[in-house]
């Protein structure tokens, strides 16, 4: 057994929602889904949470504008794994992330070319219209489809812009039917990511992965540990992945939200299209309900 386990007591109803939700972000089947599961492990804090030593692998090259303060990261896990970060340990203060994977795998790029959109500038706008600060975690491959909105969301303080890979493929096998990336090619995979945000000129780059699918283990997080990074997964399902009533997905939100959560969602029209209108249904009622939107660096900084 490690320290980085997965919660025991997971109920029924999430643990078909996060299928159908990494699914969808894997572009992976039901099925495979279904056939993987538990390879999703949703990590615990490893350590305090303290400044990394270690400059981030997202820094701004030399002459663009200056970067925000550093992000905080948590303290290497036993052996000097990978420390994951699901939830903020401050369960008395009643702020929660709202987080969008932007996927695109390596391999999309003929499906982009004949009109589909990985992206939704219309969720970016209604986030800065709400004034919800929210943290990006976008492909490499998503990057260099669209190095316009890349740079306008990494220059904007309302967000901040972190590493799910750059192909998209799986860093654990099997998962959700994702191709699998042996260790070398894992590792320089999240470089590729952090320089494909570089050259579209995202400055609020913080050193924060998400595993493709969320599914790591062990060796996975070994992988990582050079990158100097923290692992970052959620404990709110959304659903938004395919989903067609927004209603549902805000419902699901609305259900799952704790003080200090980490709410997975997705920065992808093709692939869950009724995003944006679940926001303008989830964030006036969490305010009302005294809720603060806040980036991961806030709360992994409490």
């Amino acid at each position: 057994m490690t320290f980085y386990v997965r919660k025991a007591a997971a109920a029924a109803a999430l643990s078909a929602a996060l299928a159908a939700a990494l699914a969808g972000c894997g572009g992976g089947s039901a099925g495979s889904a279904a056939g993987s599961a538990g390879q999703a492990r949703m990590g615990t804090p490893a350590g305090s949470a303290a400044p990394s030593s270690a400059a981030s692998p997202g820094a701004a090259s030399p002459g663009a504008a200056a970067p925000p303060a550093k992000a905080p990261t948590l303290a290497p896990g036993p052996g000097g794994l990978t420390p994951v970060f699901e939830r903020a340990k401050q369960h008395t203060d009643k702020t929660v992330a709202l987080t969008f994977d932007a996927d695109m795998t390596s391999d999309q790029g003929p499906r982009a070319a004949r009109g589909e959109r990985f992206d939704n500038p219309e969720l970016i706008a209604t986030l800065r219209r709400l004034q919800v600060p929210s943290t990006v975690f976008m492909t490499g491959r998503w990057a260099e489809e669209y190095p316009d909105q890349v740079k306008s969301i990494g220059t904007d303080p309302n967000f901040e812009v972190a590493n799910h890979s750059y192909s998209h493929h799986a860093f654990q096998s099997p998962c959700y039917g994702l191709p699998a990336l042996d260790p070398a090619a894992a590792r320089a995979d999240v470089d590729r990511a952090f320089a494909a945000f570089r050259t579209a000129g995202a400055v609020n780059t913080v050193p924060y992965f998400r595993f493709p699918g969320g599914c790591y283990d062990d060796a996975a997080l070994r992988v990582l540990s050079t990158a100097k990074v923290t692992a970052v997964q959620w404990d709110v399902v959304s659903g938004d992945a395919f989903a067609k009533d927004p209603d549902a997905v805000a419902e699901q939100v609305l259900a799952g939200v704790k003080p200090g959560s980490v709410v997975v969602m997705h920065c992808t029209r093709s692939a869950a299209p009724v995003t944006e209108e679940a926001v303008q249904k989830i964030v006036p009622e969490l305010r009302k309900r005294g809720y603060r939107f806040v980036k991961v660096s806030e709360l992994i900084g409490k």
